[in-house]
């Protein structure tokens, strides 16, 4: 669902936002994309358990528990972090995911940075046996097929499209399905620009640019100035944003309308990735700061 902002922007340019927060209940935006045929693959292949990897407020975690409890997979979740292991009544991200039966292996910082090592992923086969990978944050060409499915033919009459970025695969998708005038701008919610070489794995094309000046600190740093502009966002418009993603994106597009990054007359299309599971976790660490918290209506 396409929904117009109606908040008016110098040099006539218009910004609508795509719910994609809205596709689903509990796998929402790009989650739902990414395992779409993910999904469809274990199953060909008749395995019986997904494993995936994840921090301890993960979108994907929660995500990828609920999508194999509805579709009849074992989930398993490799959690950075061991310290988490007796925090999980505190943490809802992953009580979400433990009450929608993932089992967790809780493995120190130093582990987690092994992920992609055959002998690490030989280890977890040996102690939990076969399993269908997931990668963490779901990204690989599956995943990347289901986000070429964001964009639809009510889409051609934008300029730009927009979008948060974390490991690549949302803006690949998107970058392979735009229309040859359609640029495709990327947020990334991490400092720097290396997210490059990994999206050029999967973009066929070259419409595509990252905009690396609103990560507000590196990925889950958050400020008085974003929850603001999130909230008041939100009450405006009654659409919520997650911090860690859309937020930032949201923030970063607005404030390059007004600095004339657009030219005029454009008509730029947001894309709400979801992550609103988030929110919880992120009010938590908010109250004890003594900062507001991130309003929304889930």
């Amino acid at each position: 669902m396409n929904q117009k902002i109606h908040t008016v922007f110098p040099n006539n340019i218009s910004l609508t936002i795509k719910r994609e927060d809205l596709i689903h209940p509990f796998i929402s935006g790009n989650k739902y994309r990414k395992l779409k045929y993910n999904l469809l693959q274990a199953k060909a292949e008749n395995q019986k358990t997904l494993l995936t990897f994840g921090g301890a407020f993960s979108n994907h975690i929660a995500a990828v528990a609920y999508a194999g409890k509805e579709s009849g997979f074992k989930t398993i979740g490799i959690i950075r972090g061991d310290e988490l292991i007796d925090k999980i009544e505190g943490n809802p991200t992953l009580k979400f995911a433990q009450e929608n039966r993932m089992q967790f292996e809780f493995v120190s910082r130093e582990d987690y940075r092994l992920k992609s090592e055959q002998s690490f992923l030989d280890n977890l086969k040996q102690k939990f046996g076969d399993f269908y990978l997931v990668p963490e944050g779901g990204t690989n060409e599956l995943a990347v097929r289901g986000c070429e499915e964001i964009l639809t033919p009510e889409d051609t009459e934008f300029n730009y499209v927009c979008c948060a970025v974390g490991t690549g695969g949302t803006i690949s998708g998107i970058s392979n399905s735009a229309l040859p005038n359609q640029k495709v701008l990327g947020f990334p919610a991490l400092k720097g620009d290396f997210l490059k070489d990994e999206i050029r794995i999967f973009a066929k094309n070259q419409n595509w640019e990252l905009i690396t000046d609103y990560h507000f600190g590196g990925y889950g740093k958050v400020n008085l100035e974003l929850i603001t502009f999130i909230n008041q966002f939100f009450d405006e418009n009654q659409i919520p944003l997650d911090p860690i993603y859309t937020g930032k994106m949201v923030f970063g597009v607005i404030d390059l309308i007004r600095r004339n990054y657009f030219p005029e007359n454009s008509k730029i299309l947001l894309i709400h990735t979801g992550g609103l599971q988030g929110i919880e976790g992120m009010n938590m660490k908010l109250m004890n700061k003594n900062l507001p918290i991130i309003k929304s209506n889930v």
